[in-house]
């Protein structure tokens, strides 16, 4: 008699991957992974004058395009002998977040320090994040590379957080690389790197960003045939 064996416990696991993959998609989220992240600053400025992108230094692992909304933590230096205990709530943050999320991280002074390695970015990618935002360096990257889980961050460095910093706070208020940014707002990254956009006033950004990526879109053949960029802006009013 031919006897069939199933392995339960990595069954199991599949399934809960694909259950948090297959997460209902926001409509909104999804319109924003289309758009351009330029236009989605280019928006935020031209509505409310207010400057929506994270610094020049903020860049990815590799190349990339996400959108999703925040789940914020912030880190603040503190010598201490706890170890990761004291790091915690960075962990339960990741293990809290829901599919799709943007988990967005700021270390105070945390150029030279690795905010996340491989075993995050591990947890992060099975539970379905769409990417990470680090405001601090992180290490690790052939692991990180390997997962393909989307990380941008100031710089790269083999060092620790723990013992140097404590959790200071999960869904709250950070600045990061220069960009204010709150839970739930949307990030939205690609090559030029992050934007944010208020949670508030996503759909009136969305759309001016939409707008924004038509006209630049439409003008890329009229310059072609007329080569001339002056007759481009002067005709669409764009630059």
């Amino acid at each position: 008699m031919n006897k069939k064996f199933v392995l339960a416990a990595p069954l199991s696991f599949a399934l809960v991957a694909i259950s948090r993959a297959q997460a209902p998609a926001d409509p909104l989220i999804e319109a924003f992974r289309q758009v351009e992240v330029a236009s989605v600053a280019d928006a935020v400025e031209q509505l409310y004058g207010t400057r929506a992108h994270m610094s020049h230094q903020m860049r990815p692992l590799f190349t990339t395009k996400f959108a999703g909304p925040a789940v914020t933590v912030l880190l603040k230096k503190e010598e201490h002998k706890e170890g990761s205990k004291a790091s915690k709530g960075m962990l339960d943050a990741i293990d809290s977040a829901a599919p799709g999320s943007v988990y967005v991280m700021v270390l105070e002074q945390g150029e030279d320090i690795a905010g996340i390695g491989g075993l995050m970015a591990t947890a992060m990618k099975v539970r379905g994040l769409a990417g990470a935002i680090v405001d601090a360096s992180i290490r690790d990257t052939p692991q990180i590379k390997r997962l393909q889980f989307p990380v941008y961050s100031v710089g790269i460095a083999p060092s620790t957080s723990v013992n140097h910093y404590r959790f200071a706070g999960m869904n709250v208020k950070v600045n990061c690389a220069g960009a204010e940014v709150n839970a739930h707002d949307i990030i939205v990254a690609d090559e030029d790197g992050v934007a944010v956009v208020p949670r508030a006033h996503a759909a009136e950004v969305l759309k001016r960003a939409q707008e924004l990526d038509f006209t630049e879109h439409s003008m890329i053949p009229f310059i072609e045939k007329f080569k001339s960029i002056g007759e481009a802006v002067a005709k669409f009013g764009r630059i």
